[in-house]
């Protein structure tokens, strides 16, 4: 458990950004130095996508492990113990859900959906490119 004042946590918290996080610059700037442009957070698509290769249809989603419940059968018990735990489970709970819900609706409008954890776009950007790439390929080879 942390030593955390409530003053101290709500700081903490309230620092937490939703838009140009470290994740997102750095995939961002990853593909744009391979040449791919894009448009950031764009409000037309569902969810509001991180990135998004309109040319592609390709939705891309850079998803922080903690909000979005990565490895959720760990993380649960963990927050079971925890302070608050009814907020932090339902509101991650909620998260995971929406993220599903958005998924359908892009899927459905026709998009390709990419979904990233953080520290994978962190430790291995090139590995997240590669993934991207392969899904413009087959992209191309389906407008044949």
């Amino acid at each position: 458990m942390d030593n955390l004042t409530p003053s101290q946590r709500h700081k903490n918290m309230a620092s937490i950004k939703s838009k140009d996080t470290s994740i997102e610059k750095t995939l961002r700037s990853a593909l744009w130095s391979k040449g791919y442009r894009y448009r950031k957070n764009d409000r037309s698509l569902p969810g509001s996508p991180d990135i998004v290769l309109t040319k592609y249809r390709i939705a891309i989603f850079c998803d922080g492990e903690f909000f979005h419940g990565k490895d959720w059968e760990v993380l649960k018990p963990r927050l079971e113990t925890g302070g608050n735990k009814e907020y932090w489970i339902k509101k991650i709970s909620r998260n995971m859900e929406r993220d599903d819900e958005i998924n359908k609706k892009l899927l459905y409008m026709d998009w390709t959906v990419i979904r990233f954890w953080g520290r994978e776009i962190l430790k291995n950007t090139e590995l997240c490119i590669r993934v991207i790439e392969e899904c413009i390929f087959d992209k191309k080879m389906q407008e044949e």
